[in-house]
């Protein structure tokens, strides 16, 4: 289980990670549905792999897709999605089937998801850990999004310097004005936590001055405030 929060700094960090798993969860069948279009062309060009390939892609594609609705569940069951049932596969099912597949790799992401819903940061960790990044523009987010995941574990471990390292990276990996500002923020409460105030007051500056329309933005003023 997730450790509890002792201080402003953890509680702070606490609720950042809680809205990183919820900005994939409320956007995760766009960004997943560009990834599957874009690998579906790939195979498509290169068709010599067609008849190996394709065929394992298309079967990975369907238990990513039947887990993924586990997932996006108004009331969400993270442990069926994670580990199915009788009537459908879960993402561990996926990457164990069909690992070196895209559809499983994304698969690792949605299952180390799950597991940090249901507190196990360790195993979040250990599917996190094997993800590879992915190219194109969706991919850069989904790519963000697990720097960011493996930074929330760092965080949760109390290794609040690595943390912010890893929510920095977050940021290069895709700097959008979605994720950018949010893993900025999660950067400067990390260095608060690690009581370097003042890379946590270049992050919030970032913010401030870079990504001024964010929601980000009205926090990073209050914190420079303080």
């Amino acid at each position: 289980m997730a450790k509890e929060a002792a201080t402003p700094q953890e509680q702070a960090l606490e609720n950042a990670k809680n809205r990183t798993e919820s900005f994939f969860e409320n956007n995760s069948k766009t960004v997943v549905a560009g990834l599957i279009a874009i690998f579906v062309l790939a195979v498509a060009i290169f068709g010599y792999r067609k008849l190996i390939v394709e065929p394992r892609m298309e079967r990975a594609q369907e238990m990513l897709y039947g887990a993924q609705y586990r997932f996006e569940e108004q009331t969400p069951d993270y442990e069926i999605a994670l580990n199915g049932d009788q009537s459908a596969p879960g993402f561990a099912d996926v990457v164990e089937s069909y690992g070196n597949t895209p559809a499983g790799n994304l698969a690792r992401y949605y299952a180390a998801a799950c597991c940090m819903r249901l507190g196990n940061m360790a195993q979040a960790e250990q599917y996190i850990a094997k993800f590879k990044h992915v190219k194109g523009e969706p991919g850069a987010i989904v790519n963000a999004l697990a720097e960011g995941m493996k930074g929330d574990i760092a965080a949760d471990n109390g290794d609040y310097a690595k943390a912010a390292s890893l929510f920095e990276k977050a940021v290069k990996v895709s700097d959008n004005v979605f994720t950018a500002p949010m893993f900025l923020r999660k950067a400067a409460l990390a260095y608060k936590a690690a009581g370097d105030n003042a890379k946590a007051d270049a992050c919030l500056e970032t913010i401030r001055t870079k990504y001024p329309s964010s929601i980000d933005a009205r926090d990073a003023e209050k914190y420079l405030a303080e």
